[in-house]
């Protein structure tokens, strides 16, 4: 039975027969067009998240919510992003949730996390695609910490839109890793603009990377993408 099986994540850890959550299991999948149910499991998963379990079964929970989770589990998702244990299962979970929520609380922890949770934070936000976080992110570009400048260059890269393309053209590091991060992430916002069909901001990123100055690499890869801007093979 379902409530057999919540119960059983007080004591579940590693080693222990996975069996006992396959009621679980088969709730996340029977509820899928029962939204009241569903709603019933989300919370009642959430609530586990704030109780003394073990990481295990935290883990377990943040993989179901992020199958059934919405804005409703954010709150408990964001209380373990600070925690070293359980950052990436959390957000692992608030990355796949669609509700701007989980979104907006992974940038309200940026403030307060350091290192590599700072880190997982910047790169979940990038991977989401969250267009709404390219402030926050543009800001990192000039953080003294060069993890995490770079780290927020390659998720404005990963966002790829005209903002990311605006504050990686401003970003000015001194730093080495972070400027090549910072000449992916331009490569890749130009890519999109120009598979969405606006060459002309395209060709104004893949122009001053034809300088002598920059390395090889780059400028083969703005030859390619302004010949693709023209029409033309290379």
């Amino acid at each position: 039975m379902l409530s057999n099986a919540l119960e059983a994540l007080k004591t579940y850890d590693w080693g222990t027969d996975r069996a006992v959550l396959a009621p679980i299991d088969e709730a996340v999948i029977s509820t899928h067009d029962d939204e009241v149910s569903r709603r019933e499991l989300e919370a009642s998963l959430a609530a586990v998240l704030a109780t003394p379990v073990s990481r295990d079964a935290k883990d377990y929970v943040c993989r179901k919510l992020m199958v059934i989770g919405t804005a409703a589990s954010v709150p408990a998702l964001a209380l373990l992003l600070p925690e070293e244990e359980h950052s990436h299962m959390a957000r692992f979970a608030l990355a796949r949730i669609p509700a701007p929520e989980a979104a907006a609380a992974m940038r309200d922890a940026l403030a307060s996390l350091d290192g590599e949770l700072k880190v997982g934070v910047i790169s979940s936000l990038g991977a989401r695609g969250d267009e709404a976080s390219v402030p926050a992110l543009a800001a990192l570009l000039a953080s003294g910490d060069q993890q995490i400048a770079r780290s927020a260059a390659l998720a404005l890269g990963d966002i790829r839109n005209a903002a990311a393309a605006q504050a990686l053209a401003a970003a000015k590091p001194a730093d080495p890793a972070v400027m090549r991060a910072v000449v992916d992430g331009r490569l890749a916002c130009a890519e999109r603009l120009l598979d969405s069909g606006d060459k002309s901001a395209a060709m104004a990123i893949y122009k001053p990377m034809l300088g002598a100055d920059q390395p090889k690499q780059v400028r083969l890869a703005a030859t390619r993408g302004m010949l693709a801007c023209a029409g033309q093979k290379e």
